[in-house]
């Protein structure tokens, strides 16, 4: 469990395929601290375990689906990638419940500074539009953001100048693929009125 809140971002040393996974290792430094192997990191959103690290990188592996269905498909050494450690039980709840299980791949359709914020709209897989209101929750790449306006199939939220400092957004573009997680209610509620209605 994770609540969406950015600890850092690291950069992408290498993603490799090998014969039983594919290996993701990232250059971090605040994430490391107190790790160990087994434990799980929020990398874009994305739930994964640690299994081997030292005191400036960690590794992963990655399955073949996490890769297809995920931005991940898009990682390049040097990439810039969010980075949460999992929550603990004494920590601050300052975001929102994220699991770390990616729902969908969204696409940026518009990123720019409006004033002194930043205005980001992202189009989501077609039917997954259902899962979005208005000032509800939304993990982007692991962010815990708001929903400032759903329509169909397209969602935007308001940045402020820290989250594009702190967060990978700032080498995003337009065109570019974010990784969703919608919000848990959201999926329990329609899956107890699909029972409802049964």
């Amino acid at each position: 469990m994770f609540t969406g809140i950015v600890e850092e971002t690291g950069k992408v040393i290498t993603f490799t395929a090998r014969a039983e996974a594919w290996r993701l290792q990232i250059a971090a430094s605040l994430v490391t601290t107190g790790t160990a192997i087994g434990d799980s990191i929020a990398v874009n959103g994305c739930c994964l375990t640690v299994v081997d690290r030292d005191a400036g990188s960690l590794s992963f592996d990655v399955l073949e689906e996490t890769r297809r269905l995920t931005n991940f498909r898009e990682l390049q050494p040097g990439a810039v990638v969010n980075l949460e450690r999992s929550l603990r039980p004494d920590g601050r709840m300052g975001g929102h419940f994220v699991t770390g299980h990616i729902d969908a791949l969204g696409t940026i359709e518009v990123l720019e500074q409006r004033g002194k914020d930043y205005y980001l709209r992202v189009r989501v897989p077609q039917g997954y539009g259902r899962y979005l209101a208005y000032k509800g929750s939304v993990a982007i790449d692991g962010i815990s953001l708001t929903v400032a306006e759903e329509q169909g199939d397209t969602l935007a939220v308001w940045l402020i100048p820290h989250t594009m400092t702190v967060t990978n957004l700032r080498e995003k573009r337009t065109g570019d693929g974010v990784n969703l997680e919608f919000d848990l209610l959201a999926k329990y509620i329609e899956k107890l009125g699909r029972f409802a209605a049964s």
